[in-house]
């Protein structure tokens, strides 16, 4: 006798409004912070010369533009018109993520190649420190929602505020070492670590993997596994 195996299509529409709603507020709240945070690294990256600071600003600014298109994408209220959209948001982050990869790489050779000694920067070490506690729950709260719902283009931007979090972090022990010890090197060598994953991340976004949504299916196959998700798909 056949043994009849139904694959779930997804969450049911409630949920999945309920989902959408989650990752607009946290779009929201990513959006509002990188904004402060763009204007306090700038501003103290101009004041103590420092290149890292500067760069980790304009990469808030870049985090920026890669919210607003998941933002511009989760405004709509249809989900077949969200759906529509995933296409061009996860391009417009792709670019995002190479934007951020490139500024960073220049910004670190130029650091290796000397450009300048950067002053110590309180502003600096207290905005990384409080990006490093903040972003990773955000990107959590935001990946989680986007596997859920399906949303490749949700669980990309998660990774952008990922991505903050390493930032924050690779800034925070540059910012240290050099008002402590004087080791201006630390801090570009692995800035370009950074530049490495945001390429790959933004390789696997153009391609559109990371998240799928589930598809029916009769039963598993070489396509699909248990849980609907195809090959390259993390959702399950």
């Amino acid at each position: 006798m056949a043994t009849e195996i139904s694959i779930s299509l997804g969450p049911p529409p409630t949920r999945r409004e309920a989902l959408a709603k989650r990752i607009r507020l946290l779009v929201a709240a990513t959006i509002t912070y990188n904004v402060i945070e763009a204007v306090v690294a700038l501003a103290a990256g101009t004041i103590a010369s420092s290149t890292a600071l500067i760069g980790f600003g304009l990469d808030s600014i870049i985090e920026v533009s890669s919210a607003a298109a998941v933002a511009w994408q989760f405004s709509a209220r249809d989900h077949a018109v969200r759906e529509a959209r995933e296409q061009r948001t996860l391009r417009i982050i792709a670019v995002s993520f190479f934007a951020l990869a490139a500024y960073v790489a220049f910004d670190a050779v130029r650091a290796l190649t000397g450009t300048g000694e950067a002053e110590r920067s309180i502003p600096g070490i207290v905005i990384a420190a409080l990006s490093l506690a903040l972003m990773p729950f955000l990107s959590y709260a935001q990946r989680k929602a986007g596997r859920e719902l399906g949303s490749a283009s949700a669980v990309a931007d998660s990774k952008q505020s990922l991505l903050c979090t390493y930032l924050s972090a690779v800034l925070l022990v540059g910012l240290f070492l050099n008002a402590t010890l004087g080791w201006s090197w630390a801090d570009p060598i692995a800035a370009l670590v950074i530049a490495a994953i945001a390429v790959k991340e933004g390789r696997d976004a153009w391609q559109g993997k990371g998240c799928c949504a589930p598809t029916a299916a009769a039963a598993p196959s070489a396509q699909a596994d248990a849980c609907g998700c195809r090959p390259g798909c993390d959702c399950c």
